[in-house]
């Protein structure tokens, strides 16, 4: 089993020189950003650079939050192109429009207002195209009215739900805006994984190593998983382990998760 990524770092589309950076970061994928990270008078220019940089592969995977319909026709087909991030997304109808324009790439709704968070699942199951689904939590905070970050936690594992009912992968959790706070980041992490996440999205390499850290499985956790793997392997039934534990196939595969994400390289 492959071990979904944890950490998708943002550069902004008009910074190449950022975008660089990202590509030779400890990302595991990066999300070059045609939308909030530019200013408008620059957004032609940001399009531009980006098409330039993925007529060629790339060495990390390469999504593309996308700004406008000329952003996704510029892109779609594109070798180093590996995934549109769809912004502001309300209705299943929006996704419909995107995969009209871009046969063929995957797409990673952002679900970043209240109606959104009402249709969740609708927009999960839009579409073949859809990948994963993920919150962008300034905007819904602001739609919302809320300050508190915890106020959240209900809309989150709304999204966790859907992600799920829908057959995707966990969701990735929104950024946190403090680049310097990196004690606050691993706490807000350790929430989110207790909330069903996987991995998150980072605005600076610094970043990274904490989410990594946060997100890979404790020993603990790694011990219990290769436990219950090994007992599959003997009996593919549902078994007990010596601890009393029973074990189902939804049991043995959340382990085998476990141990393909404790797989990874340790962080820096």
């Amino acid at each position: 089993m492959t071990a979904a990524p944890l950490t998708y770092l943002y550069a902004p589309g008009d910074r190449p020189e950022v975008v660089a950076k990202a590509l030779s970061s400890r990302a595991d994928a990066v999300i070059i950003d045609l939308e909030d990270a530019v200013s408008p008078d620059r957004r032609t220019y940001a399009l531009a650079a980006t098409a330039e940089l993925l007529t060629a592969p790339q060495p990390l995977p390469v999504h593309v939050r996308i700004n406008s319909p000329q952003d996704i026709e510029t892109l779609t087909g594109l070798p180093g192109l590996c995934a549109l991030r769809v912004p502001k997304v309300a209705h299943a109808t929006d996704i419909h429009r995107v995969a009209d324009l871009a046969p063929g790439v995957p797409l990673h709704p952002l679900l970043e207002s209240a109606l959104a968070i009402e249709h969740a699942y609708e927009i999960a199951t839009a579409h073949p195209a859809v990948r994963g689904i993920s919150l962008g939590e300034a905007d819904l905070r602001a739609d919302l009215g809320v300050r508190d970050g915890s106020s959240l936690d209900w809309p989150r594992i709304r999204v966790v739900i859907a992600a799920r009912a829908a057959g995707l992968a966990p969701p990735p959790q929104s950024v946190f805006p403090d680049i310097r706070d990196l004690d606050a980041l691993y706490a807000s992490c350790a929430h989110g994984r207790a909330l069903g996440f996987l991995g998150r999205a980072a605005i600076h390499p610094r970043q990274l190593p904490v989410i990594e850290r946060a997100y890979r499985p404790t020993p603990e956790e790694i011990e219990a998983a290769e436990q219950i793997v090994k007992a599959a392997v003997a009996d593919d039934g549902a078994l007990a382990l010596p601890d009393g534990r029973f074990v189902d196939a939804a049991i043995v595969a959340a382990a085998q998760r476990t141990l393909a994400i404790a797989g990874r390289e340790a962080p820096l």
